[in-house]
């Protein structure tokens, strides 16, 4: 072969986003994202609008409450097959149809509820959204990581948060610009622009809809490992006098939401520790730090509009081109290498926000501050995702990944509950500085898991699918 006609590596890598499951994932990561807001930011601003009390609007953000424990339910998606739908789709798809077609008729009943008229059919229909849109991450996650082979799982992370950015510019600005379309006056409130919008929002989850309906059921690889210790089990629990219903519901319980834990501790004994500290720590720079960011811009004299066209024109474009480029680094360098440089360039691009705490008000400075730090933040998250889906045993495939998302949060967030008492005590500069080192120690973890990472992927994959 002619040494011309060979592509570049770095070509032949792009060609990764042309896979029929990485595309499809676009898609997919839209109807994931498109619910969002529509149960928190966006409806807080109807509801304002409809006179709703603000602490009551306070306390209907609860509903988002639904994301952080999605892990309760994840099992039942995991093992539990829907009456007709799991024998004509698979597993994977049966799950995701239901939770769409439930997230659009969720939306639909929205639509025409009035929460000036009726508020409390309002809140159960926004909590039905949120729930279902959270079974929809659990079933989509489990899809993503078994669908693809690992060196393609920063590429799919790419094109779902590309999808899931358009998204929430979607169910964000966009049904604020059909509102303001079909609203007379805006000096009095209206129904029925929101009834319009929210509408097609509904009408907007036949992206996913479609999209699931056109995939393929990713084939599941479960070990011959893990096959022979779910049978063990189950004739312990017979040994131990347990026959018929009572046996089949005990071994389901312990394969559906007990085996989970349990293997993932078997696989990696004492190194899952380190492993859950990695992930419990690994985006504490950028969710201390963009808790507080707003507050900054304000101080700084910007402008509501100033800070929306940059963070919703530049710091998009720049985090999907971040989630892009990360994708193409994981195919290109591993995992590993590219987790290390996301969390090196997370870190450094917060001394960014140092530098522009110096300057003020300057526009100019604010559009290649949060340019850099959103392209970093889109390196990182491809890699991570990639990361995480690495750990998981396909057998476990969804409630696996919702614990370690859980796990992902909890620290950061709380944390982040005293960024404001940081702030007040030691000034911008200093808390800046201050989540730019909190990142330090993440490089050690990151080093001392590579350290093991091809040992343990050895061991993981030692065993052939059955």
């Amino acid at each position: 072969m002619n040494a011309s006609s060979v592509p570049h590596p770095w070509l032949a890598a792009l060609k990764v986003y042309a896979h029929p499951r990485v595309v499809g994932m676009l898609f997919l990561g839209f109807s994931a994202g498109l619910p969002l807001l529509l149960v928190l930011g966006t409806l807080s601003f109807w509801l304002s609008e409809a006179g709703i009390a603000r602490a009551t609007i306070g306390h209907l953000s609860w509903v988002g409450l639904a994301y952080g424990f999605k892990f309760l339910w994840s099992p039942l998606v995991d093992r539990l097959p829907l009456p007709f739908l799991t024998a004509r789709l698979g597993k994977r798809r049966a799950w995701l149809l239901l939770s769409q077609v439930c997230i659009a008729a969720a939306l639909l009943g929205m639509a025409n509820t009035d929460p000036a008229q009726n508020l409390t059919h309002m809140v159960y229909l926004a909590l039905a959204v949120a729930f279902a849109s959270a079974t929809q991450d659990i079933a989509l996650d489990a899809y993503r990581i078994e669908a693809v082979e690992i060196e393609k799982q920063g590429a799919m992370a790419a094109t779902y948060q590309a999808g899931y950015r358009i998204a929430m510019i979607t169910a964000g600005a966009g049904v604020l610009w059909i509102a303001a379309a079909f609203d007379p006056s805006e000096a009095t409130y209206d129904f029925r622009p929101w009834q319009v919008a929210y509408t097609v929002m509904a009408a907007l989850m036949a992206v996913g809809i479609l999209t699931t309906l056109t995939i393929r059921e990713p084939e599941k690889k479960i070990s011959l490992t893990t096959t022979e210790r779910e049978a063990h089990t189950r004739e312990r629990f017979a040994a131990a006098g347990l026959s018929g219903w009572l046996l089949t519901a005990t071994a389901w319980f312990h394969s559906a939401v007990l085996a989970p834990f349990i293997d993932f501790i078997q696989r990696y004994k004492w190194q899952a520790v380190l492993m859950l500290a990695l992930i419990a720590v690994y985006r504490i720079s950028d969710v201390v730090m963009g808790v507080m960011s707003n507050p900054f811009y304000q101080e700084m004299g910007f402008t509501k509009d100033e800070v929306a066209t940059v963070s919703k024109v530049y710091g998009v474009v720049m985090t999907i081109a971040g989630a892009g480029l990360g994708g193409l680094l994981v195919m290109r360098m591993g995992v590993m290498r590219t987790l290390f440089l996301g969390a090196v360039l997370s870190a450094a691009t917060n001394l960014l926000f140092v530098w522009l705490a110096g300057r003020g008000h300057d526009v100019g400075a604010l559009v290649f501050t949060i340019s850099a730090d959103n392209l970093s933040a889109g390196i990182a998250s491809s890699a991570f995702v990639a990361y995480l889906s690495s750990l998981v045993n396909q057998a476990y495939s969804a409630t696996q990944y919702a614990l370690f998302t859980s796990v992902m949060l909890l620290m950061p967030k709380f944390i982040a509950g005293f960024s404001g008492e940081f702030v007040d005590a030691f000034g911008w500069a200093n808390f800046f500085t201050g989540t730019a080192l909190i990142g330090v120690p993440v490089l050690l973890l990151v080093w001392l898991v590579g350290r093991q990472a091809d040992r343990l992927v050895r061991r993981q994959h030692e065993d052939k699918p059955v």
